[in-house]
């Protein structure tokens, strides 16, 4: 009952969540001299890093008969707005301390707003790939369309986590660190800037425990390998099972806990 008393909620206020998502959006930017500009600069700055390090350093070669860029662009683009995401949702009780301490407010839409925050960088960044890719000769098919799934996929799993890791921080500060360190170490546990294939076969499932090895590579299925979703039955079995899981988790965790927010706050 608590999963679906928290679903109703997030529902019926889905348009305050977009608009708040907005007015979040343009309040992160607005101290600054250039703005929104920032918002995007780093994340091409980033991926220019990682394209020259490796391919200009390590002359790492067309993987899959795709550019290394563009390869790359399919990993480090879902990354970005999962990194994100997760940070600023795990921080967004305690960014609107004052909203939770108010009785009348729902706050199990604020790690909600903080993720749609993210996403609207994330779809100029998918964008950005389409026009990258017709840029190397490559033609939309109909399977670009599969990133719409592979989206969903994405914030199914950050709301998953973050009704746990939101609710764990109240109480709990030094978890913001530490999610920090994770996704450092997590960029190179997931097959971003390296194949799979350079495990032997008996690693691969291991690999495949990780959530964000089924997004990654699906975005790849997506527009070049020309994968359907459903021709990967156990992992999207897999996938969806865990956030499943996590959702649940993060539903009992964050209903617990609520009473005791404001108090903390």
């Amino acid at each position: 009952m608590k999963v679906i008393t928290l679903i109703k909620e997030i529902n019926s206020s889905r348009d305050l969540i977009l608009k708040l998502s907005r007015n979040d959006f343009w309040t992160k930017y607005a101290s600054s001299q250039l703005g929104i500009f920032w918002a995007f600069v780093q994340p091409l700055l980033t991926v220019l890093v990682y394209w020259f390090v490796f391919q200009v350093g390590f002359r790492v070669v067309p993987i899959e008969n795709v550019p290394y860029l563009l390869w790359l662009l399919c990993g480090l683009v879902p990354w970005f707005f999962f990194s994100e995401a997760l940070i600023n949702s795990t921080n967004s009780l305690l960014e609107y301390s004052y909203l939770v301490k108010k009785v009348v407010f729902k706050i199990s839409i604020l790690p909600m707003i903080k993720i749609i925050s993210s996403l609207f960088i994330h779809i100029f960044f998918l964008i950005f790939i389409e026009y990258t890719f017709v840029f190397y000769g490559f033609i939309p098919t109909v399977f670009n369309f599969q990133i719409i799934y592979y989206l969903i996929c994405i914030i199914a799993l950050l709301i998953s986590l973050a009704y746990i890791t939101a609710s764990v921080v109240v109480f709990f500060r030094d978890l913001s660190q530490i999610i920090s360190i994770v996704m450092q170490f997590g960029v190179w546990l997931t097959p971003i800037m390296w194949q799979p294939s350079i495990f032997p076969e008996k690693y691969h499932n291991i690999l495949k425990i990780n959530p964000l090895y089924y997004i990654v590579e699906g975005y790849r299925d997506s527009l070049f390998n020309n994968i359907w979703f459903w021709e990967k039955p156990k992992q999207t079995i897999f996938f969806w099972a865990v956030c499943i899981i996590l959702f649940t988790m993060g539903t009992i965790i964050f209903k617990k806990l609520k009473p005791h927010f404001s108090d903390v706050l």
